[in-house]
């Protein structure tokens, strides 16, 4: 089975927060694939389904996001599952809005709801980071995270959610750099493999010392043996 959870804060109060940008992209999932309604356990929201003949758990924590940890890791527990079995998608500060980056492992840079998952289901689970841009200032994180996207926000939060998506079965299958091109583009990015490469540097096609001839052409002594010998070495074809 692959877990995956989405990171928020239970309520019609956070309900578009950007602390929530977890929640809604796994609602996302829900609503584009033949998952269970929504029912309470592992105190969370949860629904089953399956991508190509594998188990996948939807998992919204209700617990608020600094206990996340607590409800992520009774149902990893219950179903015996590892830390490679948990895909988990929050927000991030550090991304610019419409970003997304997925890596297995790291740091909670600062946020409370992986800083949770970490110390209640080790380290080594895949993180799905949604970027939702800094506001510029430290004094004003409290208030940009807790405060709702904008309206003109929407283009590219439907991009992502509708790419995320439709291309869920990747998660299952590992395909992350995939998946990462796939959200990239449709945000009007590049893929990876798109991306502009450092040009190598043309090999020179003579040796340093062919090179020189070209460059530097000998003085010849005027006369006696050697230059008679040189003439005929260097000279021009008419000599």
């Amino acid at each position: 089975m692959l877990l995956i959870a989405g990171l928020g804060n239970p309520g019609a109060k956070y309900q578009g927060n950007r602390h929530n940008i977890g929640f809604m992209a796994v609602e996302a999932i829900h609503r584009r694939h033949n998952f269970s309604p929504w029912s309470r356990k592992f105190k969370a929201e949860i629904a089953e389904g399956e991508f190509g003949g594998q188990k996948v758990l939807l998992i919204k924590p209700q617990t608020f996001m600094n206990l996340s940890g607590e409800s992520v890791g009774e149902a990893m527990r219950f179903y015996k599952l590892q830390p490679s079995d948990l895909v988990v998608i929050y927000d991030e500060l550090d991304l610019p809005a419409g970003k997304a980056r997925l890596k297995t492992g790291g740091g909670h840079g600062g946020h409370n709801g992986i800083k949770s998952i970490d110390a209640h289901c080790g380290k080594d689970y895949r993180r799905l980071r949604l970027g939702i841009g800094h506001p510029g200032a430290k004094e004003l994180v409290h208030n940009h995270v807790l405060g709702d996207f904008a309206k003109v926000d929407r283009d590219w939060l439907d991009a992502l959610f509708d790419t995320l998506a439709d291309n869920a079965d990747m998660l299952v299958r590992g395909e992350d750099s995939q998946l990462m091109n796939k959200i990239a583009l449709a945000l009007g990015g590049k893929a990876e493999d798109d991306a502009p490469k450092p040009e190598k540097k043309a090999q020179a096609s003579k040796s340093h010392i062919h090179q020189a001839r070209n460059h530097i052409k000998p003085k010849i002594p005027e006369t006696g043996p050697m230059a008679e010998m040189l003439k005929r070495m260097f000279g021009k074809k008419d000599d």
